[in-house]
């Protein structure tokens, strides 16, 4: 089974996607740290996303894997461990800019897919349930306000010792929300057939009971259809 969950930044994929997987015994599936994985090379590089053929080698070159142990999802960037460095808001805005590239996102869609043939995964991003895994079982959109998300990756970035300011934080969230949800290519948008949740005034538990209550739901409806033969 595949679990679907889009939603803009802040809105808490990440908790619930780790929560449901955890809880399930599914493979988590964090697309955002591949596009964040490969953002930081281009920063270390510092190619020029402009410059076609620049982007189109390191984009060939690279190689990116995620494995959980004990709990905790890791990202490697050609070999190396880089889930502590790919959590930056510079890096951040560097993956939301190279989403928005054909030849990044053909590359990136393609090694997702791969990662989603491994089982039963929780994958969580943007275009999840609308591009990566159109055919989902379950498909959630989550969403909070954009001072609610803003608050969540303040404390967080606080939390990481990043000296931030909240405004600032609200204006890098607003920006962000504008280029994923306006780019030519897949962008931010709810799938027809997802279920669509507010987590503004939820608990991360209240949340993730809902997202469970629905899939336990659809997982009886396809045992019962296979059972039926259709």
């Amino acid at each position: 089974m595949i679990v679907a969950i889009d939603g803009p930044s802040g809105a808490g994929k990440s908790t619930l996607a780790k929560r449901v997987a955890r809880d399930l015994g599914f493979t988590y599936l964090d697309t955002g740290s591949i596009y964040r994985a490969l953002a930081l090379k281009i920063l270390r590089r510092s190619v020029d996303l402009t410059d076609a053929a620049a982007l189109s080698d390191i984009v060939s070159q690279t190689e990116i894997d995620l494995t959980e142990r004990n709990g905790h999802l890791q990202v490697f960037l050609d070999g190396e461990d880089v889930s502590a460095l790919i959590r930056t808001p510079e890096v951040s805005q560097m993956a939301s800019k190279a989403s928005a590239l054909k030849i990044v996102r053909q590359r990136l869609l393609d090694l997702q897919r791969a990662l989603g043939r491994r089982g039963d995964v929780v994958a969580e991003g943007r275009d999840i349930g609308t591009v990566v895994f159109p055919e989902a079982e379950v498909k959630i959109y989550l969403d909070a306000s954009i001072e609610e998300r803003a608050r969540r990756r303040y404390e967080e970035l606080r939390a990481a010792g990043r000296e931030v300011s909240l405004a600032e934080t609200v204006g890098e969230m607003q920006e962000r929300d504008k280029r994923d949800s306006q780019r030519d290519i897949a962008p931010l948008c709810k799938a027809d057939d997802a279920v669509a949740i507010d987590s503004s005034g939820l608990t991360a538990d209240g949340v993730a009971q809902e997202v469970l209550q629905l899939i336990k739901r659809e997982s009886s409806k396809i045992k019962n259809d296979r059972s039926l033969g259709t």
